[in-house]
């Protein structure tokens, strides 16, 4: 294994801890998670953290949850506090299918193996902590928590629950990309001050039973107003999402019975120097060698991959990525990245080709406010929609210059770009005419050397009333880069496929909507395999609209498809050219009046 011993992973279980000599561990942390040891997998980024602040750190991961709790048990209390994460994925995505049909393995768990979690384990791990350890303070993290910090709709249990604090009984939650808050935290506790009075530190959200707001706070309608009242819930979103994405945001309040959850601010973007300090720890990049012989899927999907930024200012209405990471982005240095790629060039069964360079979406790297005061007063979810932002420096050269130098390195073969390809970026035409000269020569690059064999691209969907409630660009766009990508094949002498993703059933979208993609599509000679049916997730503006019934920004009622039979009538028309859904397809059209519709899908 490259030369690494077994103590060059952080220690799992007492054997390993005692191997090092320990009396004691600061911080044990649970997590949902095979424990891989890689930037990617955001317990080992947290451990990663501690252990470079001078911490003693271990890592229970997947801990049994049923019986004598046992893995809860066998590495004692820690010094400081218990990490709970649970996992790099939403459990309950993990879990179920859109139509709620529990799914029959795990990417996350060797050998894909199914039940090594349980629901919501941010909520049981933390109880059986709290029963076992009631002095012990516990800190809730991930992306689980992250979205379930303030009244959210449950879509798996069909109705509105509180903030995760309230069953979780954690107390404190970080939310967001954990490396600062939990360096804060640390930093303060070894001062001396007691965890109960750490109440104010950026990204973090706790409990308390009385808070004199102060006036810059945003008080939200509470708990049970929005129990009572969906508009409520609707006019609560808003509030959240601007101040998820505000540079310089207010504290958040929210009354739930007799207690008041608190989430103070985020933190600023992280600087090049702090996300070049995270991505530089001494990861081993590969799981514990407790899994020796066995596959973990989502280890073997990133293992040669490169995260170069974080953050999306797309604002996708259906996306989490905003509520976590922010729509501001935090680029990496070119050293650092280099320094990544130069270790995977080491390892053993690395064959020259890397499989993604790149972030939340592929091409915003390095893109920012060219005046950073004009950005320090935007609440705007979205720098791109309705219309790109005149302040937006969405320059491609130093992601061009990444890629060069990449492809320079020896042992580099090819490297390709895995991640979501923002093409309303590369299409818009800028004021600045060297971003569109950096634009045009980025995107021919693209597909002429970093493709490998086919390009995910995601226009979600054909009609603009749906595309609106998306915050998506007009599908024209997508026509427009088809045309752009088969005429550099052509010149490449290259027979490269690009593969778009849509989404059925997104609020705002009708069976009508669904047979008029399913005729564009043909139109354009594409037979559609990367598909799903929306799945409502806590805190994304589409799930609000699923839920309330209302446009949180608007108030206007937006319809959508909520029963099994309504979302199947929808997901149907991605299979037009399937025999078996002729009869039932041609049924839906008649019904809906649209037989216009019938010719152009059957050539009638």
């Amino acid at each position: 294994m490259n030369g690494l011993r077994p103590q060059d992973w952080l220690p799992t279980t007492k054997k390993e801890v005692e191997a090092r000599g320990w009396d004691y561990i600061d911080v044990i942390l649970f997590s949902g998670d095979a424990y891989v040891d890689h930037p990617s997998f955001g317990a080992a980024v947290i451990g990663r953290t501690l252990e470079a602040e001078g911490l003693r750190v271990a890592i229970v991961p997947q801990p049994d949850w049923r019986g004598d709790y046992r893995d809860f048990k066998k590495l004692g209390v820690p010094r400081l506090f218990f990490g709970v994460s649970p996992g790099a994925m939403d459990s309950m995505i993990n879990h179920y299918t859109a139509n709620k049909r529990l799914r029959s393995d795990d990417a996350y768990t060797p050998d894909k193996r199914p039940g090594m979690r349980p629901d919501y384990p941010s909520i049981v791990y933390t109880n059986i902590l709290k029963e076992l350890y009631p002095d012990i303070p516990v800190v809730l993290g991930g992306i689980e928590a992250s979205l379930r910090r303030l009244t959210h709709y449950d879509y798996w249990q069909d109705k509105l629950k509180p903030g995760i604090l309230i069953e979780s009984k954690a107390d404190l939650l970080i939310y967001g990309m954990g490396e600062l808050p939990i360096k804060e935290l640390v930093s303060r506790l070894e001062k001396g001050i007691p965890f109960r009075e750490i109440k104010d530190i950026p990204q973090t959200a706790y409990l308390a039973t009385g808070v004199d707001p102060l006036p810059q706070d945003i008080v939200l309608a509470s708990h049970e107003e929005c129990l009572k009242d969906k508009m409520k819930q609707a006019q609560n979103f808003r509030h959240i999402e601007e101040e998820s994405n505000k540079y310089d945001a207010s504290r958040i309040l929210q009354r739930v019975g007799n207690q008041i959850i608190v989430v103070n601010p985020p933190f600023p973007p992280m600087t090049e120097k702090q996300i070049d300090a995270s991505f530089d720890l001494p990861y081993t990049r590969l799981p514990h060698p407790k899994y020796k012989g066995k596959t973990i899927p989502a280890f073997d999907m990133i293992r040669f991959s490169v995260n170069i930024h974080r953050g999306c200012f797309g604002g996708c209405a259906f996306c989490t990525i905003s509520a976590h990471q922010g729509k501001f982005i935090a680029s990496r240095s070119k050293e650092s990245i280099l320094k990544e790629v130069k270790t995977i060039t080491g390892m053993e069964d690395f064959k020259g080709y890397l499989s993604d360079l790149g972030g939340p979406s592929a091409n915003m790297y390095r893109m920012q406010g060219k005046d950073e005061n004009i950005c320090c007063k935007c609440k705007k979810p979205s720098c791109i929609f309705p219309v790109v932002c005149k302040n937006l420096n969405a320059d491609h050269t130093p992601l061009l210059d990444i890629y060069r130098e990449v492809d320079r390195l020896p042992g580099i073969k090819r490297s390709f770009i895995g991640s979501g390809v923002r093409y309303d970026l590369l299409l818009h035409r800028f004021e600045d005419e060297r971003m569109n000269k950096a634009a045009r020569t980025y995107t021919e690059e693209l597909i002429a050397r970093h493709v490998s064999g086919r390009l995910k691209v995601a226009p979600e969907h054909t009609q603009s009333t749906v595309l609106r409630h998306m915050r998506k660009p007009g599908f024209e766009q997508f026509g427009s880069f088809k045309k752009i990508f088969d005429r550099v094949n052509a010149q490449q002498g290259l027979r490269q496929q690009l593969i778009p993703y849509f989404i059925s059933s997104h609020p705002g979208c009708t069976e009508a909507d669904m047979a008029e993609l399913a005729v564009q599509t043909k139109q354009m000679n594409f037979q559609l395999e990367q598909i799903q049916d929306f799945t409502p997730t806590p805190m994304t503006l589409a799930t609000e609209m699923y839920y309330t019934g209302y446009h949180p920004y608007t108030l206007e009622k937006v319809y959508t498809a909520r029963t099994k039979e309504q979302k199947l009538a929808q997901r149907q028309y991605f299979f037009w050219y399937k025999p078996e859904f002729r009869h039932q397809i041609t049924q839906s059209l008649q019904r809906l009046g649209r037989k216009d519709l019938l010719g152009k899908l059957f050539n009638r």
